[in-house]
């Protein structure tokens, strides 16, 4: 039996942030970073409510803790708002999806996103980081009411960013579609997401602003397929080795898929197989389809400039072995590890790390 859930609202074009005014908001709580606070971009977005208290958290960094997200709920608490508004990267997006859950307040949510990865703004999911380790928090309570996809925010987003989100939104698309939880309406998202973001990341990379919309509309996708899918052994390591070197989530996730594709293709290789063909890479066998999704995935990552392994993303190969241990528990016992279409064990984590540190 095939379960699909979709309850967020989203709003997609050029000005559509002028959108917040249709909920009617009295009080709005807006969350963002200090970059959007300082620019003008926060006060700009909350004054589109037309409401008529608005009080902006702009304390947001990236890789939010626990810590952040307590320090947060309580002044939301105590405005008491009745919309919250995350305005930023996927760390603003779940540092306020976290704080609405845990004030157990009846405001709704509305994510705005700024970049084109995360897919934040319509999943279930939340990333905090506590002790050098990232921990999702997975809960339908998570999901914001509406999603607000504005092209004007696009505009300014420096190619660095555009490689990393644009990366995220390939694995997501990837992991989603291989995904133990994979159905027919997830399937069907992902595939579209996974061939609109490859075929318009290289002209996004390279400045051409009108395909920005392509690329954060199939971010969106992404992120509707893989919360109700799940995701796999990619985003797991992504997390652990994000949480201990601070390394960009959507780097990290351009380093591990090349290699996690090729291990999961052992069960996994004629959905590989179908996805590749659909992008147009070709493959009449699913082997060489497989070998054709690695190999342009290693292509592109390396037409936008992003590293290889995870030396050259600055972590010594010497840092990583030495906290192997703590990386593979880490792993382990990351819930998205639990929809990989494989098992994964200690020795499969080493085996990629392995490979991303340049052993093998």
């Amino acid at each position: 039996m095939d379960e699909f859930v979709c309850t967020t609202k989203i709003i997609s074009g050029p000005g559509a942030v002028e959108k917040l005014a249709d909920f009617g908001a009295r009080r709005v709580f807006l969350v963002t970073d200090p970059f959007f606070f300082k620019n003008g971009t926060a006060a700009r977005v909350a004054a589109a409510a037309k409401a008529e208290q608005i009080e902006i958290f702009h304390d947001v960094k990236p890789d939010p803790s626990v810590e952040l997200a307590a320090e947060g709920t309580a002044k939301l608490r105590s405005f008491g708002p009745d919309l919250i508004v995350a305005l930023g990267g996927g760390s603003a997006m779940d540092c306020a999806k976290a704080m609405a859950f845990f004030s157990k307040g009846n405001a709704k949510l509305i994510a705005i996103p700024t970049t084109s990865g995360s897919g934040s703004e319509v999943t279930d999911f939340a990333i905090l980081t506590h002790n050098k380790v990232k921990h999702p928090l997975v809960d339908r309570r998570l999901r914001p009411d509406a999603a607000i996809l504005d092209s004007d925010l696009l505009e300014e987003l420096p190619p660095s960013l555009v490689a990393d989100a644009g990366f995220d939104v390939l694995a997501h698309a990837v992991e989603a579609y291989v995904a133990t939880g994979a159905g027919v309406f997830t399937d069907a998202l992902a595939r579209e997401a996974f061939g609109r973001a490859y075929g318009a990341l290289p002209a996004s990379f390279a400045g051409r602003k009108e395909v920005r919309l392509t690329v954060h509309q199939a971010a969106t996708m992404a992120g509707m397929a893989f919360t109700q899918a799940g995701l796999g052994l990619c985003h797991a390591m992504a997390h652990a080795l994000g949480g201990l070197f601070h390394i960009p989530h959507g780097r990290l996730n351009a380093i591990l898929l090349p290699s996690v594709v090729a291990c999961n293709a052992h069960v996994a290789g004629k959905k590989y197989g179908d996805l590749a063909r659909s992008a147009g890479m070709g493959g009449s066998a699913d082997t060489i389809a497989v070998r054709n999704l690695k190999n342009n995935l290693i292509r592109l990552r390396r037409e936008l400039k992003l590293p290889e392994t995870l030396a050259q993303a600055g972590v010594a190969p010497s840092a990583v072995w030495s906290a192997a241990g703590e990386i593979v528990a880490a792993t382990l016992a990351d819930p998205c590890c639990k929809t990989n279409p494989m098992a994964v064990e200690d020795f499969l984590v080493r085996r990629i790390l392995e490979e991303v540190t340049g052993r093998v």
